[in-house]
């Protein structure tokens, strides 16, 4: 079981994402907290994989919160859930430690697959955001390109040079079904929402360069 810790100053909120957990039956919420100062007092007392953070509690919140709890417990993995859309708080929240963000908006399957992908290490951008902007490394945070295969890696390569996934399947001697599954992959790893915001982050991550090397990026 995944053991979850929840810091909002609001009740109703602590219950609502209490009980969407509970009935995933995949985690235990091991500890509560309303403000900024009882979040760092919980994350220091208890043992648990995730925090689900609220920015805008009273008592030490926001930004800067996220770089506290990193430091008080380094292990423990923060998940931002949000009522800011704007990718330069999500940006400025990755940087800050973050593993993952998610807006206060988005539904409760998102909120179960978030939490499951940070626990695992990985990180998660909101479906809405990930074509915007990409999380950019901080304290917590690892380039997700360094999740990819060399397989993986060399299919996005091609695809921001602009071919079809056809061309990509005959030059390298593998099925067109092959090549969908690897896009899969990557937009699962990546946390992309779709091909447009592969290509989006492929070409502005270099990809799209001297198509005759992926292996350099």
């Amino acid at each position: 079981m995944i053991r979850v810790l929840l810091a909002d100053d609001h009740a109703v909120m602590r219950e609502c994402l209490l009980h969407i957990l509970e009935a995933a039956q995949a985690f235990v919420v091991a500890g509560q907290a309303h403000d900024g100062e009882s979040t760092l007092a919980l994350v220091c007392e208890t043992d648990a994989d995730v925090l689900v953070l609220d920015l805008t509690m009273p008592a030490g919140a926001g930004i800067g919160l996220i770089e506290r709890v990193r430091a008080a417990n380094p292990r423990l993995r923060v998940l931002v859930l949000s009522m800011h859309a704007e990718p330069h708080v999500m940006e400025r929240a990755f940087r800050a430690g973050a593993t993952g963000y998610l807006t206060k908006e988005s539904a409760a399957v998102e909120l179960v697959a978030a939490v499951r992908k940070v626990a695992c290490g990985e990180l998660y951008a909101d479906p809405g955001q990930a074509g915007s902007r990409q999380p950019r490394e901080g304290p917590a945070a690892r380039r997700p390109q360094a999740e990819l295969t060399s397989r993986e890696r060399e299919v996005l390569h091609r695809l921001a040079a602009g071919e079809s996934s056809r061309r990509i399947a005959q030059a390298l001697d593998l099925t067109p079904q092959t090549i969908s599954t690897h896009k899969k992959r990557i937009l699962e790893k990546l946390a992309l929402a779709n091909d447009a915001a592969l290509i989006r982050y492929a070409l502005r991550n270099g990809f799209g360069e001297d198509t005759d090397d992926p292996s350099r990026h």
